[in-house]
């Protein structure tokens, strides 16, 4: 290789590693209204957090492998379906948010549905979930799930003890018909102390970015830690069957949850490397004839950076 031609690589390196770094900056910055105060609480309480030069290369790492999943996925007409469940602040949403953030959407669907129509409320329970759960060729992610009857609903009031009991009766048949069905099924607990907890929704209250945040079921939930706790307990006990245990993350530290959780992923699903055929650019064809025209100023965005 010429040495302009090492330069020209070098420079384009230099280049695929900066915008790599800035999409990982601009995920991670997780907290940018934050007060100095409120700053260095957090760091006092994560004192052994996981170190940047440990966690970003192994992020990418693992992000790599995701795509050599979903090419698995894709060229094996594979269905895989990952539910994230966990207490609210748990970190549900920056796991998936990692595992999807160099994926094809197209293939990877993230499922987070809005609370239930009047409609939807009168149907089969599992009903409004089943048109999202996954085709030949695709993952799904879903934060949250149908265990809200046994979380949020049932702790809640929003569903009477029969139909808790019913979904309890009905949720184990149902995975297994899923799984028999050909969906690679992974179900995770996100689990944070209750220190934790009230540490993050005390940084969402000051911080004006992430304020959207805190619902009012959030701030109830803390009334209730001891009945989801309860209630959590009894979903373990009653739905963690062979054919979709579930798997319980501590993500105390973000970093680290993020980390585990991928790697789990990859552990749990049979993938190989797809080979790929190598890509050529086709030359462009030129119209010696055809003149570009000169577009109206009012059509472009100002420039305004």
């Amino acid at each position: 290789m010429s040495e302009d031609k090492f330069d020209q690589l070098r420079d384009w390196l230099d280049l695929e590693l900066e915008e790599t770094l800035d999409d990982l900056l601009e995920a991670e910055f997780s907290a940018p209204m934050m007060s100095k105060e409120v700053r260095q609480i957090y760091k006092e309480h994560h004192p052994q957090g996981l170190e940047g030069r440990i966690y970003y290369p192994n992020l990418i790492r693992l992000q790599a492998e995701m795509i050599k999943l979903q090419d698995w996925v894709v060229a094996e007409n594979r269905k895989v379906l990952i539910i994230c469940e966990g207490r609210d602040s748990a970190g549900k949403g920056g796991v998936i948010k990692r595992i999807t953030q160099r994926l094809d959407p197209r293939v990877a669907r993230v499922v987070a549905l809005q609370k239930p129509s009047e409609r939807e409320m009168s149907q089969w329970y599992f009903q409004r979930y089943v048109p999202h759960l996954p085709a030949g060729g695709e993952m799904v992610l879903f934060d949250r799930s149908w265990y809200n009857r046994a979380g949020v609903e049932r702790v809640m009031g929003f569903a009477s003890d029969d139909e808790v009991e019913q979904f309890f009766q009905d949720v184990t048949e149902f995975e297994r018909m899923l799984v028999r069905s050909g969906i690679i099924l992974l179900k995770y607990w996100f689990s944070i102390t209750d220190e934790e907890q009230q540490l993050r929704f005390m940084m969402r209250i000051h911080d004006p970015m992430k304020q959207w945040k805190l619902s009012p079921m959030d701030l109830e939930s803390r009334i209730r830690w001891e009945q989801y706790t309860k209630a959590k307990e009894e979903m373990f006990e009653r739905t963690n069957i062979p054919e979709a245990p579930w798997y319980i993350v501590e993500g105390n530290d973000k970093k680290r949850e993020r980390l585990n959780c991928m790697e789990h992923i990859l552990s749990q699903i049979p993938y190989r490397e797809i080979p790929h055929e190598k890509v050529t650019l086709p030359e462009r064809v030129f119209d010696p004839d055809y003149e570009r025209r000169t577009l109206p100023d009012n059509l472009y965005v100002p420039k305004i950076y």
